[in-house]
């Protein structure tokens, strides 16, 4: 099995690298969020890695950090959920953005992935609740992220804890184009939704 890679960055080509270690090229597939904090071609680079070994291929995956690694591992544990999928949410949105698109069941959010369809999105909510729930209840409660969240995630953070339900919240701002919207806008537009 191999964990991890310490080497020279070869060459990069969205999603692809090679990384070369002494030598020896490594090519590894990206999720867009380690591809676009990747450092430039020829320097040294640190990524942690899962090999995916097939009938027909090995492949080899990189990440820039842990979390986003056990993510990638435990979503391709779900049934019809393969490694494509896995690099496209990660793609698509931090880990600390699933994580609040399981816990607070945002499907809309979700459904903006490519691939991801409303029963797959149904399905990972279902399937990802129990296994993330250790790490989300650690500290005693729910917890609050403070990395680079989306303007959505805040909204919904936010309309939650003025005691609006999860269900709630994802029907008011379900219909809302929020592209482009700071979390202020998105609570104002879903709160004067729900006063008509």
């Amino acid at each position: 099995m191999i964990g991890s890679l310490r080497g020279r960055l070869a060459a990069k080509q969205a999603p692809h690298i090679v990384v070369d270690c002494q030598g020896v090229g490594y090519e590894v597939e990206t999720p867009m969020s380690t591809f676009l904090d990747l450092p430039a071609v020829g320097e040294e680079l640190f990524i942690h890695t899962h090999l995916l070994v097939r009938e027909d291929a090995q492949l080899l995956y990189g990440f820039a950090s842990e979390a986003e690694r056990t993510l990638f591992r435990t979503v391709l544990r779900i049934s019809g959920v393969g490694a494509r999928m896995g690099l496209a949410i990660l793609s698509a949105m931090s880990e600390a953005d699933f994580r609040r698109c399981v816990e607070y069941e945002d499907t809309a959010t979700l459904v903006k992935i490519p691939g991801v369809g409303k029963k797959t999105a149904e399905r990972l909510i279902i399937e990802m609740r129990d296994k993330l729930q250790p790490a989300a209840t650690a500290a005693g409660g729910p917890r609050r992220v403070t990395a680079a969240t989306s303007p959505r995630s805040e909204a919904v953070d936010a309309l939650v804890s003025l005691g609006y339900k999860v269900n709630e919240v994802n029907r008011m701002i379900g219909n809302l184009d929020t592209d482009g919207s700071t979390a202020e806008d998105i609570i104002r537009q879903a709160l004067r939704q729900a006063a008509n």
